[in-house]
């Protein structure tokens, strides 16, 4: 037996407006139209950051990210808190230097279920190079 809750607004016991939901990973949303359905949970980046190699070697903020080390000019190796459940994952990074290209990092490269080495080349040089910002997405099947 099936059954639908039709509600405008879920808030919490006390009424503060805050709540909780908790989601299956078969649940999905409808698109805009209404014509399309995708699976809610299989479409969230399951992890993300944004770090800075050029200067201080840091993480300005992040998502189911544990650590990242610094392999170098220009490489970087992302630790998950959570990981994918195989090594298919796929990522999607960026770089603020002009003339920059970031992606996996073509000489030592690593992808695993729990890792990830970004390298970051000067186009023009193809030089490995430092980013002041660089910004890495990832979506795949948790473990």
């Amino acid at each position: 037996m099936t059954s639908q809750l039709n509600v405008d607004t879920i808030v919490d016991k006390a009424g503060s407006g805050g709540t909780n939901v908790k989601i299956g990973n078969t649940s999905t949303y409808v698109s805009d139209g209404g014509a399309v359905t995708q699976n809610t949970v299989q479409s969230l980046a399951k992890v993300w950051s944004n770090l800075e190699q050029a200067s201080t070697y840091s993480t300005r903020d992040s998502f189911n990210l544990s650590s990242h080390d610094d392999g170098g000019t220009g490489v970087s190796t992302l630790t998950f808190t959570t990981n994918f459940g195989n090594a298919n994952h796929a990522a999607s990074s960026m770089a603020s230097n002009l003339n920059n290209v970031a992606g996996n990092d073509n000489d030592n490269l690593v992808q695993t279920t729990s890792q990830i080495r970004i390298g970051v080349y000067d186009v023009g040089s193809n030089a490995p190079q430092d980013a002041s910002f660089l910004t890495v997405s990832i979506h795949g099947d948790l473990a």
